[in-house]
């Protein structure tokens, strides 16, 4: 006879109890829009991407490493591995997703949904950081 206790899977239903939910959100997404998935590596002590903005949702998981990561209206925290993120796009400024260590790398994972004809990643030209400065909760590191 089978096991009707669900607290112990066997083998064949192990997934049941496989799955750990990270984050869970209801992010804008833009009609017709496309996905794309990429693994960012960075070296020890890296800056990362030049302040940015996304077309559209995008989510991540720190697969290696600690990563900072700083949205326009967000203090700067660290993410570690094993730790999720995510970014509604649009017209949200992405300050930073450096390298939080100067020993050691770290290898994150972004899945993103991009507007129809627009590019995944726009980099913020310095005068519009200026104008935007005071929608930015950490102080630039001088």
């Amino acid at each position: 006879m089978p096991s009707t206790d669900t607290t112990r899977a066997g083998p064949a239903e192990a997934w049941r109890t496989a799955l750990t939910v990270l984050q869970e959100v209801h992010p804008p997404i833009p009609e017709g829009a496309h996905a794309m998935t990429i693994v960012v590596e960075y070296p020890p002590g890296s800056p990362g991407t030049p302040p940015h903005r996304h077309s559209g949702p995008a989510f991540g998981y720190v697969v290696e490493g600690e990563m900072r990561f700083e949205l326009e209206g967000e203090p700067m925290r660290v993410l570690r591995a094993g730790e999720a993120f995510w970014e509604p796009g649009g017209d949200v400024v992405h300050y930073q997703d450096g390298n939080n260590r100067d020993d050691a790398p770290v290898r994150f994972t972004v899945t993103m949904l991009c507007r129809p004809g627009q590019p995944m990643l726009t980099l913020v030209d310095p005068d519009e950081l200026q104008l935007r400065a005071d929608r930015r909760a950490t102080p630039e590191r001088s």
